[in-house]
Protein backbone atom coordinates (compact mmCIF):
# COMPACT_ATOMS: atom_id res chain seq x y z
CA UNK A 1 0.00 0.00 0.00
CA UNK A 2 2.79 2.51 0.52
CA UNK A 3 3.53 2.88 -3.43
CA UNK A 4 -0.78 3.13 -3.67
CA UNK A 5 -0.15 5.92 -1.04
CA UNK A 6 2.70 7.86 -2.75
CA UNK A 7 5.25 6.97 -0.60
CA UNK A 8 9.33 7.09 -1.56
CA UNK A 9 10.60 4.45 0.78
CA UNK A 10 9.40 1.79 3.09
CA UNK A 11 11.65 1.77 5.88
CA UNK A 12 12.14 -1.35 8.47
CA UNK A 13 14.36 -1.46 11.63
CA UNK A 14 17.03 -3.93 11.65
CA UNK A 15 18.34 -5.29 14.57
CA UNK A 16 20.87 -8.64 15.62
CA UNK A 17 19.79 -9.08 18.71
CA UNK A 18 22.85 -9.94 21.08
CA UNK A 19 24.77 -6.95 19.78
CA UNK A 20 21.87 -4.74 20.28
CA UNK A 21 21.23 -5.99 23.96
CA UNK A 22 23.47 -7.32 26.64
CA UNK A 23 21.84 -11.02 28.15
CA UNK A 24 20.30 -9.25 31.30
CA UNK A 25 18.38 -6.92 29.09
CA UNK A 26 17.25 -10.23 26.66
CA UNK A 27 16.06 -12.47 30.00
CA UNK A 28 14.48 -9.36 31.48
CA UNK A 29 10.59 -10.66 32.11
CA UNK A 30 8.47 -8.62 29.84
CA UNK A 31 4.93 -8.75 31.20
CA UNK A 32 3.44 -5.82 29.22
CA UNK A 33 0.19 -6.18 27.19
CA UNK A 34 2.43 -5.89 24.06
CA UNK A 35 4.22 -8.85 24.82
CA UNK A 36 4.93 -12.02 22.41
CA UNK A 37 6.84 -13.44 24.74
CA UNK A 38 7.73 -14.35 28.59
CA UNK A 39 11.00 -12.47 28.29
CA UNK A 40 11.82 -9.19 26.29
CA UNK A 41 14.22 -11.35 24.46
CA UNK A 42 11.86 -14.00 23.46
CA UNK A 43 9.27 -11.12 22.44
CA UNK A 44 12.26 -9.55 20.20
CA UNK A 45 13.10 -12.58 18.73
CA UNK A 46 8.84 -13.72 17.62
CA UNK A 47 9.15 -10.26 16.26
CA UNK A 48 12.48 -9.95 13.91
CA UNK A 49 12.76 -10.57 10.35
CA UNK A 50 15.61 -12.78 9.25
CA UNK A 51 17.99 -11.63 6.71
CA UNK A 52 16.19 -13.91 4.00
CA UNK A 53 12.63 -12.08 4.82
CA UNK A 54 14.95 -8.89 4.46
CA UNK A 55 16.15 -10.24 1.00
CA UNK A 56 12.48 -10.95 0.02
CA UNK A 57 10.98 -7.74 1.10
CA UNK A 58 13.96 -5.60 -1.01
CA UNK A 59 12.92 -7.70 -4.15
CA UNK A 60 9.52 -6.70 -3.35
CA UNK A 61 10.22 -3.30 -2.89
CA UNK A 62 12.59 -3.48 -6.23
CA UNK A 63 9.74 -4.65 -8.57
CA UNK A 64 6.95 -2.42 -7.27
CA UNK A 65 9.15 0.68 -7.93
CA UNK A 66 9.56 2.09 -4.20
CA UNK A 67 13.08 2.48 -2.24
CA UNK A 68 13.85 -0.13 0.68
CA UNK A 69 15.79 0.13 3.92
CA UNK A 70 15.69 -0.18 7.30
CA UNK A 71 17.27 1.59 10.42
CA UNK A 72 20.50 -0.46 11.46
CA UNK A 73 19.39 -0.95 15.25
CA UNK A 74 23.73 -2.07 15.94
CA UNK A 75 26.81 -2.13 13.92
CA UNK A 76 25.93 -6.16 12.88
CA UNK A 77 22.99 -5.04 11.48
CA UNK A 78 24.46 -2.33 9.48
CA UNK A 79 26.85 -4.85 7.98
CA UNK A 80 23.85 -6.88 6.99
CA UNK A 81 22.19 -4.01 5.31
CA UNK A 82 25.27 -2.68 3.54
CA UNK A 83 25.25 -6.53 2.77
CA UNK A 84 21.93 -5.64 1.04
CA UNK A 85 23.14 -2.59 -0.53
CA UNK A 86 20.30 -0.47 0.88
CA UNK A 87 20.08 3.26 -0.57
CA UNK A 88 20.89 4.84 2.06
CA UNK A 89 21.50 4.01 5.89
CA UNK A 90 19.03 5.08 9.07
CA UNK A 91 20.36 6.18 12.02
CA UNK A 92 17.61 5.81 14.81
CA UNK A 93 17.36 7.74 17.67
CA UNK A 94 18.74 5.66 20.24
CA UNK A 95 22.40 5.63 18.11
CA UNK A 96 22.88 9.11 17.24
CA UNK A 97 24.96 9.75 20.46
CA UNK A 98 26.68 6.22 19.81
CA UNK A 99 29.45 7.44 18.62
CA UNK A 100 31.42 4.71 17.45
CA UNK A 101 28.30 3.28 15.39
CA UNK A 102 28.02 6.40 13.71
CA UNK A 103 32.01 6.45 12.65
CA UNK A 104 31.46 2.75 11.27
CA UNK A 105 28.21 3.53 9.61
CA UNK A 106 29.42 6.77 8.02
CA UNK A 107 32.72 5.03 6.68
CA UNK A 108 30.60 2.90 4.33
CA UNK A 109 29.78 5.61 2.21
CA UNK A 110 26.30 5.42 2.17
CA UNK A 111 23.74 8.47 2.50
CA UNK A 112 23.01 8.96 5.99
CA UNK A 113 19.52 9.99 7.62
CA UNK A 114 20.08 10.59 11.23
CA UNK A 115 17.00 11.03 13.86
CA UNK A 116 17.45 13.67 16.83
CA UNK A 117 15.11 12.17 19.34
CA UNK A 118 16.57 12.37 22.64
CA UNK A 119 19.76 14.33 22.06
CA UNK A 120 20.87 17.57 22.89
CA UNK A 121 21.93 20.70 20.40
CA UNK A 122 25.57 19.56 21.99
CA UNK A 123 25.15 16.15 20.68
CA UNK A 124 24.23 17.08 17.44
CA UNK A 125 26.96 19.21 16.86
CA UNK A 126 28.99 16.55 17.95
CA UNK A 127 27.54 14.03 15.49
CA UNK A 128 27.75 16.97 12.76
CA UNK A 129 31.62 16.64 13.54
CA UNK A 130 31.58 13.09 13.34
CA UNK A 131 30.12 12.51 10.48
CA UNK A 132 31.06 15.54 8.13
CA UNK A 133 34.11 14.94 7.39
CA UNK A 134 33.92 11.13 6.67
CA UNK A 135 30.41 11.41 4.40
CA UNK A 136 29.22 14.55 3.85
CA UNK A 137 26.11 12.91 2.45
CA UNK A 138 23.70 13.02 5.53
CA UNK A 139 20.56 14.85 6.92
CA UNK A 140 18.80 15.54 10.55
CA UNK A 141 15.74 14.64 11.25
CA UNK A 142 14.11 16.49 14.44
CA UNK A 143 12.39 13.90 16.62
CA UNK A 144 10.66 13.22 19.96
CA UNK A 145 10.49 9.96 21.08
CA UNK A 146 7.21 9.55 22.60
CA UNK A 147 4.66 7.00 20.78
CA UNK A 148 2.30 8.75 20.54
CA UNK A 149 3.61 12.19 20.85
CA UNK A 150 1.77 15.19 21.76
CA UNK A 151 1.77 18.83 20.11
CA UNK A 152 3.30 20.50 22.73
CA UNK A 153 6.13 17.86 22.35
CA UNK A 154 6.85 18.01 19.04
CA UNK A 155 8.95 21.30 18.57
CA UNK A 156 8.93 22.01 14.97
CA UNK A 157 11.06 25.38 15.70
CA UNK A 158 14.04 23.19 16.06
CA UNK A 159 13.86 22.26 12.36
CA UNK A 160 14.61 25.78 11.80
CA UNK A 161 17.43 26.08 14.50
CA UNK A 162 18.91 23.01 12.57
CA UNK A 163 18.82 25.28 9.42
CA UNK A 164 20.35 28.00 11.08
CA UNK A 165 23.31 25.58 12.53
CA UNK A 166 23.96 23.34 9.66
CA UNK A 167 23.16 24.90 6.53
CA UNK A 168 25.05 22.54 4.40
CA UNK A 169 22.78 19.60 4.95
CA UNK A 170 19.03 18.98 4.45
CA UNK A 171 16.90 19.02 7.62
CA UNK A 172 13.98 16.37 7.86
CA UNK A 173 11.18 15.38 10.39
CA UNK A 174 10.75 11.62 12.10
CA UNK A 175 6.58 12.41 13.55
CA UNK A 176 5.44 10.14 15.87
CA UNK A 177 2.31 12.25 16.22
CA UNK A 178 -1.07 11.35 15.10
CA UNK A 179 -2.63 12.79 12.18
CA UNK A 180 -0.95 14.38 9.35
CA UNK A 181 -1.37 18.31 10.01
CA UNK A 182 2.20 18.25 12.29
CA UNK A 183 3.84 16.44 9.41
CA UNK A 184 2.59 18.85 6.80
CA UNK A 185 4.02 21.95 8.69
CA UNK A 186 7.06 20.59 8.92
CA UNK A 187 7.28 20.69 5.38
CA UNK A 188 6.23 24.19 5.18
CA UNK A 189 9.10 25.21 7.39
CA UNK A 190 11.43 23.61 5.02
CA UNK A 191 11.79 19.57 6.21
CA UNK A 192 13.31 17.29 2.71
CA UNK A 193 12.54 14.56 4.31
CA UNK A 194 9.37 13.03 6.39
CA UNK A 195 9.39 9.91 8.25
CA UNK A 196 6.00 8.43 9.59
CA UNK A 197 5.21 4.80 11.14
CA UNK A 198 2.83 3.10 9.51
CA UNK A 199 -0.18 0.43 10.07
CA UNK A 200 -2.55 -1.79 8.75
CA UNK A 201 -4.79 -1.44 12.04
CA UNK A 202 -3.78 1.00 14.43
CA UNK A 203 -5.60 -1.55 17.42
CA UNK A 204 -3.36 -3.78 16.39
CA UNK A 205 -1.10 -5.01 19.40
CA UNK A 206 2.02 -3.17 19.99
CA UNK A 207 2.62 0.01 20.93
CA UNK A 208 3.96 1.65 17.78
CA UNK A 209 0.45 0.85 16.12
CA UNK A 210 -1.75 3.84 17.92
CA UNK A 211 1.34 6.43 16.78
CA UNK A 212 1.30 5.30 13.12
CA UNK A 213 -0.72 5.97 10.26
CA UNK A 214 -3.17 3.88 8.42
CA UNK A 215 -3.13 4.02 4.66
CA UNK A 216 -5.80 6.46 3.74
CA UNK A 217 -4.17 8.80 6.43
CA UNK A 218 -0.50 8.52 4.62
CA UNK A 219 -2.39 8.66 0.71
CA UNK A 220 -4.06 12.02 2.51
CA UNK A 221 -0.55 13.22 3.96
CA UNK A 222 1.82 12.47 0.78
CA UNK A 223 -1.04 14.32 -1.13
CA UNK A 224 -0.78 17.33 1.15
CA UNK A 225 3.07 17.27 1.26
CA UNK A 226 3.27 17.41 -2.52
CA UNK A 227 0.84 19.98 -2.54
CA UNK A 228 2.56 22.40 0.06
CA UNK A 229 6.03 21.78 -1.73
CA UNK A 230 3.91 23.16 -4.81
CA UNK A 231 2.45 25.88 -2.67
CA UNK A 232 6.64 27.38 -1.48
CA UNK A 233 7.29 29.04 -4.71
CA UNK A 234 9.52 31.57 -4.84
CA UNK A 235 10.54 33.66 -2.58
CA UNK A 236 9.77 37.40 -5.44
CA UNK A 237 7.11 38.68 -4.76
CA UNK A 238 5.61 39.78 -8.26
CA UNK A 239 2.69 40.56 -9.94
CA UNK A 240 2.29 37.18 -11.41
CA UNK A 241 0.44 36.05 -14.91
CA UNK A 242 -2.77 34.31 -12.61
CA UNK A 243 -3.59 37.58 -10.62
CA UNK A 244 -3.88 39.75 -14.13
CA UNK A 245 -7.54 38.85 -14.29
CA UNK A 246 -8.20 40.38 -11.43
CA UNK A 247 -6.21 43.19 -11.26
CA UNK A 248 -7.42 43.90 -14.63
CA UNK A 249 -11.09 43.85 -12.72
CA UNK A 250 -10.17 45.34 -9.33
CA UNK A 251 -7.16 46.82 -9.56
CA UNK A 252 -7.48 50.48 -8.72
CA UNK A 253 -6.28 53.71 -10.58
CA UNK A 254 -5.49 57.31 -9.81
CA UNK A 255 -8.93 59.58 -10.66
CA UNK A 256 -9.76 63.18 -10.62
CA UNK A 257 -11.48 64.01 -7.21
CA UNK A 258 -12.61 67.46 -8.99
CA UNK A 259 -12.51 68.71 -12.20
CA UNK A 260 -8.62 69.79 -13.36
CA UNK A 261 -8.67 71.95 -16.26
CA UNK A 262 -5.26 72.30 -19.08
CA UNK A 263 -2.68 73.70 -17.75
CA UNK A 264 -3.42 73.25 -14.09
CA UNK A 265 -0.20 71.72 -11.69
CA UNK A 266 -1.53 68.80 -9.86
CA UNK A 267 -1.75 68.80 -6.17
CA UNK A 268 -3.10 66.10 -3.95
CA UNK A 269 -6.23 67.51 -2.92
CA UNK A 270 -7.52 67.49 -6.51
CA UNK A 271 -6.74 63.35 -6.82
CA UNK A 272 -8.38 59.75 -5.37
CA UNK A 273 -8.00 56.63 -6.01
CA UNK A 274 -10.76 54.42 -7.07
CA UNK A 275 -11.26 51.46 -9.37
CA UNK A 276 -11.33 53.10 -12.93
CA UNK A 277 -12.19 52.80 -16.76
CA UNK A 278 -9.92 52.80 -18.24
CA UNK A 279 -7.18 51.92 -16.32
CA UNK A 280 -4.58 55.03 -15.78
CA UNK A 281 -2.15 56.08 -13.26
CA UNK A 282 -1.54 53.24 -10.42
CA UNK A 283 -2.42 54.29 -6.73
CA UNK A 284 1.49 53.95 -6.00
CA UNK A 285 2.13 56.74 -8.46
CA UNK A 286 -0.02 58.87 -6.55
CA UNK A 287 2.59 61.21 -4.92
CA UNK A 288 4.86 61.23 -8.10
CA UNK A 289 1.97 62.93 -9.89
CA UNK A 290 1.78 65.73 -7.51
CA UNK A 291 3.66 68.71 -9.02
CA UNK A 292 2.93 67.42 -12.44
CA UNK A 293 1.19 70.03 -15.20
CA UNK A 294 -1.85 68.38 -16.93
CA UNK A 295 -2.46 69.31 -20.61
CA UNK A 296 -6.06 68.74 -20.87
CA UNK A 297 -9.13 69.24 -18.83
CA UNK A 298 -10.13 65.98 -16.96
CA UNK A 299 -13.60 65.70 -15.37
CA UNK A 300 -14.26 65.08 -12.22
CA UNK A 301 -14.62 60.93 -11.28
CA UNK A 302 -12.14 61.04 -14.75
CA UNK A 303 -9.26 58.37 -14.41
CA UNK A 304 -5.79 60.30 -15.28
CA UNK A 305 -4.12 58.74 -17.74
CA UNK A 306 -0.73 59.03 -19.33
CA UNK A 307 -1.87 61.40 -22.17
CA UNK A 308 -3.40 63.81 -19.64
CA UNK A 309 0.20 64.76 -17.87
CA UNK A 310 2.56 66.76 -19.53
CA UNK A 311 6.47 65.48 -20.14
CA UNK A 312 5.43 62.39 -18.21
CA UNK A 313 7.84 59.29 -17.93
CA UNK A 314 6.64 56.25 -17.60
CA UNK A 315 8.59 54.44 -14.51
CA UNK A 316 9.15 51.02 -15.63
CA UNK A 317 8.35 48.11 -12.62
CA UNK A 318 10.73 45.71 -11.13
Amino acid sequence: FLQDCGADCAKFQKSELEYKFNKKALERPYTSKHSWGKTYGEHKRHLEFSHDQYRELKKYAEEIGIFFTASGMDEMAVEFLHELDVPFFKVGSGDTNNFPYLEKTAKKGRPMVISSGMQSMNTMHQVYQIVKPINPNFCFLQCTSAYPLQPEDVNLRVISAYQSAFPDIPIGYSGHETGIAISVAAVAMGAKVVERHVTLDKTWKGSDHQASLEPNELAELVKAIRTVEKAMGSPVKQLLPCEMACNEKLGKSVVAKVTIPEGAVLTLDMLTVKVGEPKGFPPEAIFDLVGQKVKKDIEEDETITEQAVENHVKKVKC
